[in-house]
């Protein structure tokens, strides 16, 4: 056991339930929950691991409490959007914490939808529908542990599960083959997938971070998403899922100079002719 090295290591707490609800003095309400994972890592730890030794471990128990703590006295405005939760949850703990070096905390959320009656939102009422989950994680790292005075800040956004599907303008002709292929050009097709959408933002300064749009940014590649797959012309002429996935990451580049790089992941849901003759 003496022998052997830790090449990385990190331990937390999952599955902690946050869930804030902000009561306007009109009637107005509005709720996040969340469900997060909070990880810590530094190589103090490290003898946490191979001695025994527990002495800089802070507990897991610890680490939910410091979660409902932040939960419970952040002003709102950072607890309801996840990017903006997230970064102070992990910028808290390696500013807290000499030895923790990393902090990485994952928020999960499947968002509520307001109720509408008359096209107007119920001030209290929500209803939530099978839909896409969205997700947060922020990284805080100190530059020069153990000193806590600088620190980066990593964030990935986005969103998984969104199901979608198209009747026509899908096609994959023209590829590769040999003598292993079986497959016919499907000159036009059913496309459909599940799209996973990742974004990530870096700084330096966790001010500077938290003032970008992190809702309207969600909303704008949610959007952009589903526009490219089924609008945008492109993906007609050049119909298959890498080039559709290419335009989609490309729009969301365009439109929002904040994100540093997109990552997607669409893999196929088959609906394959079955020939009766």
């Amino acid at each position: 056991m003496e022998n052997s090295i830790i090449k990385s290591q990190a331990y937390g707490k999952d599955r902690v339930r946050v869930v804030r609800v902000v009561r306007h003095a009109d009637g107005w309400q509005e709720i996040a929950d969340y469900w997060v994972c909070c990880l810590l890592s530094g190589e103090e730890f490290e003898t946490s691991y191979t001695k025994g030794d527990n002495k800089l471990v802070v507990a897991t128990d610890s680490q939910k409490n410091t979660v409902y703590y932040l939960a419970k006295t952040l002003p709102a405005e950072k607890v309801m959007v996840p990017e903006m939760f997230a970064s102070e949850v992990a910028s808290f703990m390696v500013k807290k914490y000499a030895h923790v070096t990393t902090c990485h905390v994952k928020v999960t959320t499947k968002p509520w939808e307001r109720m509408k009656f008359d096209n107007k939102g119920h001030a209290h009422s929500f209803y939530r529908e099978g839909k896409e989950t969205r997700w947060t994680e922020a990284y805080a790292t100190k530059t020069s542990p153990p000193s806590a005075e600088q620190f980066t800040v990593k964030v990935n956004s986005g969103f998984y599960d969104l199901e979608v599907l198209k009747t026509t303008n899908s096609s994959f002709v023209d590829f590769w083959r040999d003598e292993l292929t079986t497959l016919p050009d499907m000159p036009d097709r059913l496309l459909s997938t599940k799209v996973l959408c990742q974004w990530t933002f870096v700084s330096t300064d966790l001010d500077t971070l938290q003032q970008q749009p992190f809702d309207a940014i969600f909303a704008g590649a949610k959007r952009n998403t589903l526009d490219a797959f089924a609008n945008d012309p492109r993906a007609w002429v050049h119909a298959s899922v890498q080039s559709t996935l290419y335009i989609m990451a490309d729009r969301i580049l365009n439109d929002f100079a904040a994100v540093d790089d997109v990552y997607y992941a669409l893999p196929n849901i088959h609906y394959f002719p079955f020939d009766l003759s």
